[in-house]
């Protein structure tokens, strides 16, 4: 409904009643949509900081690569999506969807051929995964 700023203040009385981070991904992607970045960036060392699991993580990764990409830094976004990963022996949809995203920033960079690749891994692991089988067609 693009009210940013109401739902800025329901998940940080969230974060505050229930000493959790369980919401900290949607509130550092309300501040993304507001180009908090700064905010943005304190949401994700707090993520970081608390580790509180694999996919909370993933998701916060998630939002401040896109955050990078929004200020047209796709070699940090990338970077950071990369760093560390490799696809795992039991995909979860963390995984699938950081994959995807990686491959996304890789075809906005122009690198086609890890694009495809990734977009592949993932259509391979579950074909009905968003679009992807749409995106392996698109770059052939």
């Amino acid at each position: 409904l693009g009210r940013w700023q109401e739902a800025i203040k329901e998940f940080e009385a969230f974060a505050l009643l229930t000493d959790s981070a369980e919401q900290h991904p949607v509130l550092a992607d309300c501040f993304r949509a507001l180009r908090r970045w700064d905010d943005v960036e304190r949401i994700w060392d707090e993520l970081r900081e608390i580790s509180p699991s694999a996919a909370l993580v993933s998701e916060g990764r998630l939002v401040m690569a896109g955050s990078l990409a929004d200020r047209g830094e796709l070699p940090k976004a990338i970077a950071l999506l990369a760093k560390g990963f490799k696809v795992p022996s039991r995909p979860q949809d963390h995984h699938l969807r950081r994959m995807y995203a990686l491959a996304d920033l890789y075809e906005r960079a122009g690198d086609l051929s890890r694009a495809r690749s990734l977009f592949r891994d993932v259509a391979t692991i579950d074909p009905d995964f968003v679009d992807v089988v749409d995106r392996v067609r698109a770059l052939g």
